[in-house]
């Protein structure tokens, strides 16, 4: 009897400690605050607006309309203006913007990465050229983006 006491005993000692890690572990990544995982984002894509997996959620012919973040809007607008104009432009824009809507700052550092490697592509990978509109606009992100291109 004492014997299958101990038994037991061990096989709980080892098993519980790693049934409570990985629970918690889940638990931890599936709170509201984590960001989603990839897993999540396609799950969402997949499913339509009645719930279907696997269904389009608009009617057959008719375009999805799906509204952009402020983010993207903003990052889709300053690419533009940087084709259009030149870096420095659309870094001062970035800026500008920055000050205006403060909750985009989180935001900040990808789209002038992203501003970095677009003006690297405009000029034909000519690195030191984009670099020479480079600015003090989120820690140097797009001097980042230009190297790192």
């Amino acid at each position: 009897m004492k014997q299958l006491a101990r038994r037991i005993g061990r096989t709980l000692a080892l098993m519980l400690p790693l049934v409570l890690v990985t629970t918690g572990t889940l638990a931890v990544t599936r709170v509201p605050w984590a960001p989603p995982s990839s897993h999540d984002e396609q799950v969402l894509a997949t499913t339509s607006d009645s719930g279907a997996i696997g269904g389009t959620g608009t009617p057959a012919g008719s375009p999805a309309t799906k509204p952009q973040a402020p983010q993207d809007l903003l990052r889709n607008r300053l690419l533009t203006v940087l084709q259009r104009q030149n870096p420095g432009v659309a870094l001062d824009e970035l800026s500008a913007a920055m000050q205006q809507q403060p909750s985009l700052t989180r935001y900040c550092t990808g789209i002038a990465r992203d501003l970095g490697r677009a003006a690297v592509r405009k000029y034909d990978g000519n690195v030191r050229r984009a670099l020479g509109y480079a600015r003090p606009v989120c820690d140097g992100s797009f001097a980042a983006g230009s190297i790192g291109g």
